[in-house]
């Protein structure tokens, strides 16, 4: 059964770091196209200002040096990030974001280089996987999501016990899939393990995705499929 708390007044935290480049798009459709009250967080400051749900948003923080979200993961911010997250608050993390919440181990698994060791930037079809999350609760199962990616370092790894904890646990929320939903290995753009492309923690307060849905939410680019994943966000909160 899924749990949710829902806040009298929602608020979202957007977190912006040096090469975040996805940060405005995630605020423009919290803000434009989901009506919600939205606060930009630089990565320096340790004040969440009250938010209830932080999005750690797409792309290259600190220039992805080291490893992508490496360095991001000791910003300021994140120590709140963590310990907010710890007591149950929601966190999503996009691309990057996913990238900072496996360093920060606040999910399991890491993210390492495509198999074809190129930057992939398509359209890509995934599929939820159940309903006992928020991002997935109102999405219906059997139908798959158009939805962009746009990464060098997004082929998910977990070793084999951590996998099977993941399903065993219904933890993984998406799976790259053809458009008609089959999980096929023609389908994983990136060499995931399983298809990954979407998971949560245990607790399913902190969420991490590849694709990006904000870049699938506005009417004018003619897919609104990524905006199914955020109204799921909001009939659940609200």
């Amino acid at each position: 059964m899924l749990k949710i708390f829902k806040p009298q007044n929602m608020k979202f935290g957007v977190v912006i770091f040096p090469g975040s480049n996805c940060d405005h798009d995630m605020i423009y459709v919290l803000k434009k196209v989901m009506n919600q009250e939205v606060v930009e967080l630089w990565h320096k400051n340790t004040d969440l200002q009250g938010c209830d749900f932080i999005v750690l948003p797409g792309g290259f923080s600190f220039g992805d040096y080291l490893r992508s979200g490496a360095i991001a993961r000791f910003s300021p911010i994140m120590e709140k990030v963590i310990e907010f997250a710890n007591k149950g608050g929601y966190v999503m993390g996009i691309c990057n974001g996913f990238q900072i919440l496996l360093e920060a181990k606040l999910l399991p698994g890491t993210l390492t280089a495509n198999k074809n060791h190129q930057f992939i930037c398509k359209n890509t079809f995934i599929i939820p996987h159940e309903s006992r999350s928020i991002i997935t609760h109102h999405l219906v199962k059997s139908e798959a999501l158009k939805i962009p990616i746009a990464h060098g370092e997004g082929r998910y790894y977990a070793d084999h016990e951590t996998i099977k904890k993941l399903q065993t646990n219904h933890q993984i929320l998406f799976s790259y899939c053809n458009a008609e939903g089959n999980i096929t290995p023609e389908a994983n753009p990136n060499g995931s393990t399983s298809n990954i492309a979407g998971i949560c923690n245990e607790a399913r307060n902190v969420f991490g995705m590849m694709p990006h849905p904000e870049r699938a939410a506005d009417p004018a680019l003619r897919n609104i499929d990524g905006k199914l994943i955020f109204d799921s966000i909001i009939n659940c909160l609200q």
